[in-house]
């Protein structure tokens, strides 16, 4: 009986197959393994992530040109995990994450759209990315909105025009509190970490 033998281009096609087929093994494993380690966050004091996040908020008040101060408040917000096929949405204990918020009264359109402008062009140039940048007819709000360190990192800022008034909302990726263990059973209550954030006052930088 002569000897069968497979056909060259179905052996290349089983070939072909496989090799994506791992392919797509390959990557699903890399995806779960990337979305596995986004509660790996570093262990920061509360001070330094709001040293951190306050920096942010007054380069972007100097850029601004505002000559007055700003009533200005820390906060803390929950941080999530949505596990490795990215379907959970549970939280992580002793995780935090803090946010710096501002707000000025009495702000001219003139000086909401100049500053916002300068503010938008100086952000890309330091690496953040524009999400979004509206300004509309005259007499109408104008907003602002930008994120770095995949999407961890943010900033918001927002006039409205009705009232000129001004608001401003930085945000730092999320962290650990150092000498908590993760697996500290209880209600995590993010708000703790504010206990250890000074009070700080937000206006015009001395060199400006």
């Amino acid at each position: 009986m002569p000897e069968q033998t497979t056909p060259t281009h179905t052996r290349a096609l089983g070939f072909g197959c496989g090799a994506i087929a791992l392919a797509v093994i390959l990557a699903l494993g890399a995806w779960i393994i990337g979305n596995a380690q986004q509660t790996d966050y570093p262990r920061v004091a509360p001070g330094e992530r709001a040293r951190q996040v306050f920096r942010y908020s007054q380069e972007a008040y100097d850029v601004l040109g505002f000559t007055r101060a700003a009533g200005n408040t820390f906060s803390a917000a929950l941080c999530y995990d949505n596990g490795p096929l990215g379907m959970e949405d549970k939280t992580v204990d002793g995780a935090y994450q803090l946010g710096h918020e501002w707000a000025l009264e009495h702000v001219p359109e003139s000086q909401a759209v100049s500053g916002l402008r300068r503010l938008r062009d100086r952000l890309t140039d330091e690496g953040w990315r524009i999400t979004g940048y509206r300004e509309g007819r005259a007499g109408g709000d104008v907003e602002l909105y930008a994120q770095r360190d995949g999407g961890d990192a943010r900033m918001t800022f927002v006039w409205y025009a009705h009232r000129e008034y001004f608001t401003g909302f930085a945000s730092v990726p999320c962290a650990y509190v150092p000498g908590r263990r993760t697996d500290d059973v209880g209600y995590w209550d993010p708000d703790s970490v504010l206990d250890s954030v000074p009070a700080s006052a937000l206006g015009p930088s001395p060199a400006h």
